[in-house]
């Protein structure tokens, strides 16, 4: 119903890296050309940089389409492991049946007889390792070895590595020196510009089928675009929630007002302030209840939806109090919160509380000893969650992290499953 509503034959935001929705800024064009001719002329190494959301693994497969019948390819998405296991999802990925239980040696002989054997049919072979900043040093060390599969007059195959800007940054260690040396070609991509951020937007709903009059005004666009830093994952996001809210309100013109809806919905900060909330919700009381309420301009609870939650939540548990120790019908009657409003703005409620590691809120604290324990999930890095936690990626915010999280040994490292402290930004 939705696409319906708009007209649409498919859904024009989605998730998946689909390379014909793939846009091509001037940075996007750039990068597709410079790997292109890279693989083309037999370069060896190649890198691919950017930050999350800027449409890497989509310009790589756009960059599979054009080589398509002139290569053999691999793509490892895998990239959490080690050696010995890298070299195995890549004969996988090859199409090469592994010998079970091989050690390294058995395994790099094999993938030397499968190289061998295609330069022998006059294939190339190109592999891609997406999501490289997550390799271990003994990983890339071993892809740094990969340059020795090589015939006397060129390359057995070619790797391109894209990742997130900490591959940069362990590109530039000493110890990697060689395989840094080895990159014959590095490109990058840029944020979006906001002009960019418009044809990006209408690329993507011609694409799925779009024609008609404008979807966002130009206001909207102008929020869009300053909203999600021009990063495309982030556009992405927020287009596709504004359109769903305005899907439910009827509007088929999505003006400033319904993105900011949008964007208050999308707000981490404002999820872990009603999760906080709406978890104290119904308390068992065995004293009147306090609750200390206070409104304020630009809180992330300025949606419509977000209000009425809080306001649900924080009557529910008085009327809990109420009914078990007054009695049903002086609930009716009874006056239970003083409001006090600013006369201009958006106006929402924030709640005053302790911080998340002091429970008992004996002791006042900083913004910075305020956290919530995150769950480190397969896509994450330090980067992102920097950026999500305190809007930044500087020293002072890994500082921060350090403090929270001591046991943190190295900072460019972090597992799946594992359990880190996210300082929270919170507004005075």
């Amino acid at each position: 119903m939705f696409l319906d509503f708009y007209g649409l034959n498919e859904q024009p935001f989605g998730v998946t890296p689909d390379p014909k929705y793939l846009y091509f800024s001037p940075s996007h064009r750039e990068a597709l050309a410079s790997l292109f001719y890279g693989i083309e002329t037999g370069r060896g190494f190649l890198a691919l940089i950017a930050e999350p959301g800027m449409g890497k693994t989509s310009l790589l497969f756009q960059l599979l389409e054009r080589l398509k019948g002139s290569i053999r390819s691999a793509f490892l998405f895998q990239t959490q492991c080690d050696s010995r296991e890298l070299l195995r999802y890549l004969l996988q990925a090859l199409g090469v049946e592994g010998v079970p239980g091989a050690d390294l040696v058995q395994l790099h002989s094999q993938l030397n007889q499968f190289l061998l054997a295609e330069a022998t049919a006059g294939r190339r072979v190109v592999v891609f390792i997406d999501e490289a900043q997550n390799l271990s040093d003994s990983a890339l060390e071993t892809v740094r070895l990969f340059s020795n599969f090589e015939a006397t007059d060129r390359k057995l195959f070619q790797i391109v590595l894209a990742g997130q800007p900490e591959l940069a940054r362990r590109l530039k260690n000493p110890h990697l020196a060689q395989l840094s040396q080895r990159i014959a070609v590095l490109a990058g991509l840029k944020r979006l510009t906001a002009t960019e951020t418009l044809q990006y937007i209408h690329h993507r709903l011609e694409t799925a089928g779009y024609y008609g009059h404008e979807v966002f005004s130009s206001a909207s666009v102008d929020l869009i675009a300053k909203a999600s830093h021009g990063i495309p994952r982030n556009i992405n996001n927020i287009c596709f929630n504004a359109m769903s809210l305005a899907y439910a309100l009827g509007c088929k013109r999505i003006g400033a007002e319904v993105v900011e809806e949008a964007l208050n919905d999308l707000s981490l900060n404002c999820l872990v302030e009603k999760s906080r909330i709406l978890g104290h919700a119904a308390p068992t009381l065995t004293s009147a209840p306090h609750f200390s309420v206070r409104w304020s301009r630009g809180s992330v609870f300025a949606s419509r939806t977000a209000q009425t939650a809080i306001l649900s939540a924080l009557l529910g548990g008085l009327g809990t109090y109420l009914g078990a120790h007054i009695g049903t019908d002086a609930i009716h009657g009874s006056s239970a919160t003083n409001y006090s409003s600013q006369t201009q703005g958006q106006q929402a409620v924030a709640f005053a509380s302790a911080p998340l590691n002091d429970p008992g809120g004996s002791s006042s604290s900083s913004d910075s000893s305020q956290f919530v324990t995150h769950i480190v999930r397969p896509n994450d890095t330090i980067w992102n969650l920097c950026v999500s936690s305190l809007g930044r990626y500087d020293e002072a915010a890994l500082s921060e992290l350090r403090k929270l999280n001591p046991d943190l040994i190295n900072i460019d490292r972090i597992e799946v499953g594992q359990e880190i402290r996210l300082p929270l930004r919170v507004s005075n």
